[in-house]
């Protein structure tokens, strides 16, 4: 062992040591946000008072806490607004969808923290989605370029020797 390697040595003992990232769980806060919204759009739109929900709104929050609770993407899921797979069905992601859309506006103002930070997952979720598909369209264009070397080197016919056996 040199010098060299027992200053290293040394020097990464000295140095803070690397924490894996955490894996936060975004559901309880993914709950209330929701739940919260869907109070401010219901007051505004059916008529309640309070936060209380009607019949309606009521049956689309169960379902829909029902399934994020039971979301494929478990702890580290991203916001409902922008997974690939809703849970929901077809009739209540429309219906989830269009009340987080008109309880936004209330929800800015009476919650903004809460909707700003809504909006940062959502942004970084946007962005992780465009890295992901920058990496397969990279992916499969390396793809294609192996396939085209490999066309066109098989279409090449084979050089002929110029020798020629002696007889």
């Amino acid at each position: 062992m040199g010098i060299f390697d027992k200053v290293k040595e040394k020097v990464k003992n000295l140095l803070p040591k690397r924490k894996e990232p955490e894996l936060k769980n975004n559901i309880p806060n993914e709950k209330e946000n929701i739940r919260k919204t869907f109070g401010k759009y219901c007051n505004a739109n059916h008529g309640t008072t309070d936060n209380k929900l009607c019949a309606k709104c009521t049956a689309v929050l169960s379902t829909v806490m029902i399934k994020i609770s039971r979301c494929p993407y478990g702890i580290g899921k991203p916001i409902c607004e922008q997974c690939e797979t809703p849970c929901f069905g077809e009739r209540f992601t429309n219906e989830f969808n269009e009340i987080m859309k008109g309880g936004q506006k209330k929800m800015l103002l009476s919650h903004p923290i809460m909707t700003v930070k809504h909006k940062i997952a959502g942004l970084g979720a946007e962005y992780a989605k465009m890295q992901r598909d920058k990496k397969s369209t990279d992916k499969q264009k390396e793809q294609e370029q192996k396939m085209k070397n490999k066309l066109a080197n098989a279409t090449r016919s084979p050089k002929k020797s110029k020798k020629r056996k002696k007889k």
